[in-house]
């Protein structure tokens, strides 16, 4: 058990006179089980105890503990708290101590689950999210922008009250669509607006509704295919890249094996993400996807220069736990892999310590495509390798073969040749 200084063993004392006493030692192994430093339970222990005594003066009974009333301690009483002898923590560190107090107190059924909203908006939502999931097998973030969007739409026409689609009008479907498009400055965005309706709509189709002047009443707006070059990063800029990886910072053999997997290999952010130490055969020399975007079990190839970059993380940096995540948090709670965002945070990072003007993580993933033309490979193979479903998809970077651009180009006019 943690030994703490002596005004926190009497806050802890008090806590346990408290509501909240009995679950307090469940509280300290919760924590202690997602590996959060002493120090931090100490202070975490302080922010319940102040709870906990906002309670007392409210006569707050613990089953009435929910996201609500922390809500309210947290906006109208921790502000203006004049409570004597409290320790004056952050309202953040009162918000994560108390998030993991309900997950506490879920855990041994001492208060009640969320409640599920019941209004037919949201159970309506629920069952389309239950279809995209299980019928077209749509990726999470899919699904959260789907939902999103078509949630925006029924609730602006709906409000409470029970959803009649025959009820909706193609007049309301481009006035929303109008609303929603001029929140987008790209076509592409204003592009996935139109997706997302077109899909509840034929959703509802399926369903029986006759839906289709609605499906009609939208269209794409006008994003010419191929009409950009995708952005790359030059030799001399992956060279300025790969240089800063071997600067001596914290978290920094992550972040070198982080860009070398999406430089090498070409993989999407969330692919990198839920790596798995099962995934890579050291003797065979590959690495397997099992979460791509196409929901596909696909075998690469394992760069030697990559293979190194995570096998110094795995022996040097990474820290012990039993998360089988290749990449894992340096931080409480360090059971669980880190995501998508933080990949792209690493990313992002990296370009700044090498000083180079870009954000995007994708980007890696063009100039690795880039790359592969330059040494001489076809299309098809880049679009193996990148995983499309659709050549059509790699055709964009047909643009940047000037191997293959410089065998069809016409001579220019007057010119000798």
């Amino acid at each position: 058990m943690d030994t703490f200084p002596l005004s926190r063993a009497i806050e802890v004392d008090w806590l346990a006179a408290s509501h909240i006493g009995p679950y307090v030692v469940a509280f300290k192994e919760h924590l202690t089980a997602l590996r959060y430093a002493g120090s931090t339970i100490a202070d975490y222990l302080a922010d319940i105890k102040h709870f906990a005594r906002w309670m007392h003066t409210r006569r707050l009974p613990l089953a009435r503990i929910d996201e609500v009333s922390v809500a309210i301690f947290l906006d109208d009483h921790l502000p203006s708290c004049a409570c004597i002898g409290h320790m004056r923590h952050s309202r953040t560190s009162h918000s994560s101590a108390l998030g993991h107090l309900l997950v506490m107190l879920r855990e041994h059924r001492a208060i009640a689950q969320p409640p599920v909203s019941t209004r037919p908006v949201d159970e309506e939502l629920r069952r389309y999210d239950d279809y995209m999931h299980h019928v077209r097998g749509l990726a999470p973030k899919t699904r959260t922008m789907a939902l999103r969007v078509v949630g925006r739409m029924l609730t602006e026409r709906f409000e409470g009250d029970a959803i009649v689609i025959a009820s909706i009008t193609p007049e309301h479907v481009r006035r929303f669509f109008a609303e929603q498009a001029a929140l987008h400055s790209k076509p592409a965005g204003a592009g996935a607006v139109v997706s997302s309706l077109r899909g509840y709509f034929r959703y509802r189709a399926s369903l029986g509704d006759l839906v289709h002047g609605l499906i009609g009443a939208l269209a794409y707006p006008a994003n010419w295919a191929l009409s950009s070059l995708p952005k790359k990063l030059t030799d001399e800029e992956v060279a300025q890249l790969v240089g800063s990886l071997n600067n001596p910072c914290r978290a920094m053999r992550r972040a070198c094996a982080i860009v070398r997997c999406a430089l090498d290999l070409g993989l999407r952010s969330i692919e990198v993400a839920q790596l798995s130490l099962d995934d890579i055969d050291w003797h065979a020399g590959t690495i397997t996807l099992r979460h791509t975007k196409g929901r596909r079990v696909d075998i690469l190839p394992l760069p030697i220069v990559t293979g190194e970059a995570i096998a110094r993380y795995l022996e040097l940096e990474r820290p012990k736990t039993s998360n089988r995540a290749i990449f894992v948090r340096n931080v409480a709670p360090r059971d669980a892999p880190i995501g998508a965002d933080l990949i792209r945070i690493t990313i992002r990072q990296a370009y700044a310590r090498a000083g180079l003007p870009y954000t995007r993580a994708h980007l890696l993933r063009h100039t690795m495509a880039n790359r592969l033309l330059a040494s001489g490979s076809s299309l098809k193979e880049v679009a193996d390798v990148l995983r499309h479903r659709s050549l059509n998809t790699t055709m964009i970077y047909a643009k940047l073969d000037s191997r293959s651009l410089s065998a069809v180009a016409m001579p220019w006019p007057g010119s000798a040749s």
